[in-house]
């Protein structure tokens, strides 16, 4: 409040005269007072929201060309897997590409010794994939307690629990899986690792994670094209109790 306060009376602040510059002032200012680097301010007097995407009914074919881009997939040598996604899909369509999935991707990592696990380019993707990746590699009883993630718009607790049924097999517990993590892993991959490093069932290789949040929100300030951007939910991870949001993920 205090630091409010004085930038309200600042009349260096006051005196800047163009938005850009105003925006990253406060932005700054922000960023210092409460040490969070995920809380910004910015000008956009184009910013349109974005609509949140219903998945349109594509084509067979299409679906197959948008999965072959966002998964790459590979058999190394001495039987590794190695899976890299860009974009952690949401359940409502993970179940419509599931037999997709299965056929194009899954079907030919099951067999595999051990899998290498790309995230390092992971930088967006949907809470409700988080349990549906988790379960893959764990056993489908007894149901395992994820991650719970706080929302604060709503003031609820969701639990993500793992799926004691899923569409083909499980990769199982016991073949190693590594992780690939970068500075661009960002937000719902950073969970993904982060419950599979303290379920002790992958192991972290690469950079520290980002440090991002598991859900950002952008509000207009007033009626003027300035915007906030903060963090609306948190996730708390029931086997450290605390979390990888602005720390990161560290690697083992």
């Amino acid at each position: 409040k205090e630091a409010i306060d004085s930038a309200g009376s600042n009349t260096e602040v006051l005196n800047i005269p163009d938005a850009e510059s105003l925006a990253t002032v406060l932005s700054n200012g922000v960023q210092t007072t409460i040490s969070d680097p995920r809380l910004t301010v910015s000008y956009e007097p184009n910013y349109v929201p974005a609509v949140s995407p219903k998945m349109p009914p594509l084509p067979p074919e299409q679906l197959v060309a948008v999965l072959q881009t966002s998964i790459k997939l590979d058999i190394l040598e001495g039987n590794i897997g190695y899976m890299r996604i860009d974009h952690v899909l949401g359940e409502e369509v993970a179940e419509k590409v599931g037999p997709l999935l299965l056929e194009l991707v899954w079907n030919k990592i099951l067999p595999t010794s051990a899998l290498i696990f790309d995230l390092r380019y992971t930088g967006s993707g949907d809470i409700t994939g988080i349990p549906y990746i988790v379960s893959y590699f764990t056993e489908a009883e007894p149901v395992i307690h994820i991650d719970s993630i706080y929302d604060r718009p709503s003031n609820t607790t969701t639990k993500l629990l793992s799926m004691s049924t899923l569409l083909g097999e499980r990769y199982g517990t016991s073949k190693p899986l590594i992780i690939l993590t970068s500075k661009n892993t960002k937000g719902v991959a950073e969970d993904v690792a982060y419950c599979l490093q303290n379920l002790k069932r992958a192991t972290i290789v690469g950079e520290k994670t980002a440090g991002g949040s598991v859900k950002l929100d952008k509000f207009k300030v007033g009626d003027t094209d300035f915007y906030v951007t903060v963090p609306t939910a948190k996730s708390i991870n029931p086997i450290t109790g605390s979390t990888w949001e602005v720390t990161g993920v560290n690697p083992d």
